[in-house]
């Protein structure tokens, strides 16, 4: 299995500098409403191109590809966002994209990818469905397939996130981080401990799709028998070895939160700081407010707002 160095992750950000956006850092204080319970930053990957950090390993993936690979056309599974990233660097490649999506995807993920110019197929109860059918198509017309958490170009272009994170917080002492199959958490975490080892890093899966916390505590990959979060962007059944190996040696901590609690948490971005966070995207934060680990009430807490969306406001 090929390894992920911070070398890796240092080449993708020189790589992909002009086809991503740096975001910012904010940090959460005054707060005029519910206090966090730390010293809290959030690091705004909602601002990022085509709304998500998933737009850093599709670029980074596509601006490593030969122009024949390129030609043939790239193909994907997603639960909206990964698919997003890879519409918007096969737009700027003008290279075709086919997503293919789960059915729980939000109507408004298929809006935007279709405003890419990407073709959508929505079919499967998850992600892990709609992946069959994108490897099936990628085997049938030769096109290049694009992995969503487990190709290393992938989690390399995501761990840039982490570098920029220590640049703007060097002294940061914990970063919470979403989980859905994995390729956020394991860039960030080669990156975060490899430049400050001491830092603790929080993994934060949905209550109905646990997928690397039942995995770790099992020592092996474990593939859920169903899934029962909403949040599509966080529920594969399945991760894949290369982000097990790094969430066990590199992930201080896994924890869950609920749907119902990843809304507050959204409506909460909201109300006090004007954030449009999806559900997913307000993960991490609703971890903190659900106090899932501890922290002391000036530790300085960095939270991942992985992504865009309105799904937390409705």
């Amino acid at each position: 299995m090929e390894n992920l160095t911070a070398d890796d992750i240092e080449a993708a950000r020189g790589r992909i500098a002009r086809a991503v956006r740096r975001t910012p850092l904010l940090h959460a204080r005054p707060v005029a409403g519910r206090d966090p319970g730390c010293d809290l930053f959030l690091k705004l990957e909602n601002l990022q191109i085509a709304g998500s950090f998933k737009a850093r390993g599709a670029a980074n993936t596509v601006l490593s590809l030969d122009r024949a690979s390129l030609q043939r056309g790239l193909v994907t599974a997603s639960g909206g966002n990964h698919g997003l990233g890879v519409a918007a660097a096969a737009q700027a490649a003008q290279v075709p994209a086919v997503i293919h999506l789960s059915t729980n995807a939000t109507p408004d993920k298929v809006k935007r990818l279709q405003a890419f110019g990407a073709e959508v197929v929505l079919e499967g109860e998850v992600w892990d469905d709609a992946n069959a059918l994108a490897l099936a198509r990628a085997a049938q017309d030769g096109s290049t397939y694009v992995h969503p958490f487990a190709q290393p170009s992938v989690i390399a272009g995501q761990g840039t996130v982490a570098l920029e994170l220590l640049e703007d917080l060097p002294d940061v002492e914990t970063v919470v981080v979403a989980i859905g199959g994995g390729g956020l958490i394991s860039g960030m975490a080669t990156a975060l401990k490899a430049k400050r080892p001491k830092v603790r890093v929080i993994g934060v899966e949905a209550e109905g799709a646990p997928t690397l916390k039942r995995s770790r505590e099992a020592g092996e990959l474990v593939t859920l028998e169903k899934i029962t979060s909403k949040v599509a962007t966080l529920s594969p059944r399945r991760s894949a070895e290369i982000n097990l190996r790094i969430v066990q040696e590199l992930v201080d901590d896994i924890v869950l939160v609920s749907d119902a609690e990843m809304k507050d948490a959204a409506r909460w971005l909201w109300s006090d700081f004007g954030i449009g966070a999806e559900l997913a995207g307000a993960a991490g934060m609703a971890a903190v407010l659900q106090r899932r680990f501890s922290f002391r009430p000036d530790e300085k807490v960095g939270v991942l707002v992985c992504g865009a969306g309105t799904d937390g406001l409705s």
